[in-house]
């Protein structure tokens, strides 16, 4: 049925001038439309809408119509806004406190106002929150309705506001000695350094590892130059070696598999940090090397950038309904987190880390969602048309954010004591545990991974988040960190009703 211009032909009365069409209810053979007004109606007017429904009604039926006015009230209107929230935006309600909402109405319709902390004011405009419960408002309450959002200064529980200072921390580069040393160039070196340790700019120093791909090449020029990749237990790099005359056949020598020094500065080249060797020789990590851990920089005292917020699932059930949860479940607290990135490179040695644009978490307390912490990252480098498209994260949405290195400390903060929950663990921990290291933070939590556990539990032909979502009943705004770390947190709690212990 054309309900637009039904309505159009149904207001030509003045008393239903502004009526809405509630529903239609089909009953044997008569179908009956509910229509609500906000004025004075009269007979005159039930008998018009009885004429216009007739047109509307197949044929075979017979027409009813039902007349209710109804006059909104500001509270009506905040209850509505909320419910609306509830049951379709239950990631958006989570974060909305009723107090949060204001109504005001007038004699064509109303605003309504919905108070959120800075971060959600964009999400809230931006993923069509307004404008759909703008469009619920429209179908229940007579007139025009138009919703905005306000920044409110969000309760942040018990958390420390200040602390004094910390003294500055720093990394001390860890190193190994070289043994079985055999020159090409003659660089000697006694020492080299843990590749995960070389985060920063530095000059004159020695890497030691086994070559897992070597390749000649030629520069504009026609000069020969090498390029490296090696490893050293500790991490992997790639690293460009321009030979010389003297050396240049000793060096064509080398191959994957063997073990070699690189002496030279690791350099900031291109807006990432790459490696030049000025000499290659010989040489290996003693006979039996494992790398040393590093202990990790302590948990910080307070929260410096991004503070964690209460948060709760309004719509904890499922299709499934209710099951009871293990005790060991309920005794612990998981951190369920997602980030967004401006590429897939997760690994250094193939070239420049894509960086962190937004990181999102929920923390599992008692067996329910309990905390939020949702920020956007500083970023130095323009986001590509493609990440825009699939995350509606634009540059200037980035601006004002917070830098990587203080969201990196308060996400350590906020998962100090956790487990590690995440969909595709392997993507995003590397991410954490790389930019992580760089702060001197080491994320080494026990983990679960919601794709490993859907793929064990459920049978589907693919395991996607928004696939695994699909099944459970659960909806929210895909590619975007809060929300997919929203629903991850509650697949991951009914993958552990169903498994019914956790694995």
């Amino acid at each position: 049925m054309k309900s637009k211009q039904y309505l159009q032909e149904i207001r030509q009365a003045a008393g239903l001038s502004r009526a809405v069409l509630r529903k239609i209810e089909v009953r044997g053979r008569t179908v009956t439309f509910y229509l609500v007004t906000d004025k004075t109606y009269s007979g005159e007017d039930v008998e018009h809408a009885r004429t216009v429904s007739a047109r509307y009604t197949p044929a075979g039926f017979g027409a009813e119509v039902n007349v209710r006015k109804s006059v909104p009230d500001p509270e009506g209107i905040r209850r509505a806004v909320a419910d609306v929230l509830k049951s379709r935006f239950p990631a958006a309600a989570a974060f909305v406190d009723p107090e949060d909402i204001e109504a005001y109405v007038d004699e064509g319709g109303g605003r309504f106002f919905i108070g959120v902390g800075e971060t959600e004011r964009v999400r809230m405009r931006e993923d069509g929150i307004l404008d759909a419960v703008s469009a619920e408002l429209a179908k229940n309450f007579c007139g025009a309705w138009y919703g905005d959002v306000r920044a409110v200064e969000k309760e942040r529980g018990e958390i420390e506001r200040e602390a004094p200072p910390a003294a500055e921390y720093v990394i001390a580069p860890r190193m190994f000695p070289v043994d079985g040393y055999e020159a090409i160039d003659g660089a000697s070196p006694r020492y080299a350094i843990y590749m995960a340790d070389l985060i920063k700019e530095t000059q004159g120093v020695t890497v030691c590892g086994t070559v897992s791909y070597v390749e000649e090449r030629e520069t504009k020029n026609g000069k020969p130059y090498f390029s490296f990749s090696l490893s050293d237990g500790s991490g992997q790099m790639r690293c460009s070696y321009f030979s010389k005359k003297a050396t240049v056949e000793k060096v064509r020598g080398i191959k994957q598999g063997d073990s070699i020094c690189l002496t030279g500065d690791n350099e900031l080249y291109n807006g990432s940090l790459s490696f030049r060797a000025k000499q290659v020789d010989y040489g290996s990590p003693p006979e039996g090397f494992v790398p040393e851990e590093r202990p990790s920089r302590p948990v910080p005292a307070s929260y410096k950038a991004v503070f964690p917020v209460p948060v709760s699932d309004y719509v904890q059930g499922t299709l499934f309904g209710e099951a009871a949860l293990p005790e060991e479940f309920r005794k612990r607290e998981f951190v369920v987190f997602d980030l967004e990135t401006t590429g897939l490179n997760t690994t250094p040695a193939m070239g420049a880390m894509d960086r962190i644009i937004e990181l999102g978490a929920v923390k599992i307390r008692d067996g329910r969602i309990a905390e939020k912490l949702s920020t956007f990252v500083a970023c130095p480098v323009r986001l590509s048309e493609e990440i825009v498209k699939i995350t509606g994260i634009t540059d200037d949405m980035l601006v004002g954010a917070p830098e990587l290195s203080d969201v990196i400390a308060d996400f350590y903060k906020f998962t100090a004591g956790c487990s590690l929950v995440a969909h595709n663990m392997g993507f995003d921990y590397k991410f954490i545990s790389y930019y992580g290291g760089e702060e001197g933070y080491r994320f080494d939590q026990k983990q679960y991974d919601t794709l490993v556990m859907s793929q064990k539990l459920l049978r589907l032909s693919h395991h996607r988040l928004n696939d695994v979502a699909d099944f459970f009943g659960f909806t929210f705004n895909h590619h975007r960190a809060f929300d997919d770390a929203f629903v991850t947190a509650k697949i991951f709690i009914e993958l552990v009703k169903m498994a019914k212990k956790l694995d």
